[in-house]
């Protein structure tokens, strides 16, 4: 991505919802208090979605990240999760975690560790994401930000 357009957008878009249920992620709880995403475009063209929760005022959910099919092979995955990283860390965020069943090697990449679920502080534990949207078989990734 060279010069992407960044958008926040509200949890009820539904391109948002769209690209999320072709991605067989998440959409119960996007309308819920809390909750930020962002859309990024190249030129009019969609690039993708990602969005975070904060947990605590240093504990963050990353979720909701999607790339369009033309945005896939480019970086744009990477530069859209380093984007939300960035802007996490400048909230104050400390601990970033995720959840995921098939992106857990490109977020490894990305610097993430992998723990046990049983090791996620409590206020994860309790988001809807760990406890009902995604699958007990969900990695849970996390990194510590600067």
């Amino acid at each position: 991505m060279d010069d992407p357009r960044i958008d926040e957008i509200a949890g009820h878009d539904p391109h948002l919802a769209a690209e999320l249920r072709a991605a067989g992620l998440p959409t119960d709880d996007l309308t819920e208090p809390g909750r930020r995403f962002f859309k990024f475009a190249e030129q009019g063209h969609l690039i993708g979605f990602i969005g975070w929760e904060m947990a605590d005022e240093e504990t963050a959910l990353l979720r909701s990240l999607v790339v369009a099919p033309a945005g896939r092979g480019k970086g744009s995955g990477s530069a859209i999760v380093n984007w939300a990283l960035t802007r996490l860390a400048e909230l104050g965020a400390t601990d970033v975690y995720t959840l995921t069943t098939t992106a857990d090697a490109f977020l490894i990449g990305l610097g993430f560790t992998p723990l046990d679920r049983a090791a996620a502080p409590p206020t994860i534990r309790q988001s809807r994401q760990f406890t009902m949207l995604c699958p007990s078989s969900a990695v849970l990734l996390h990194r510590k930000l600067p």
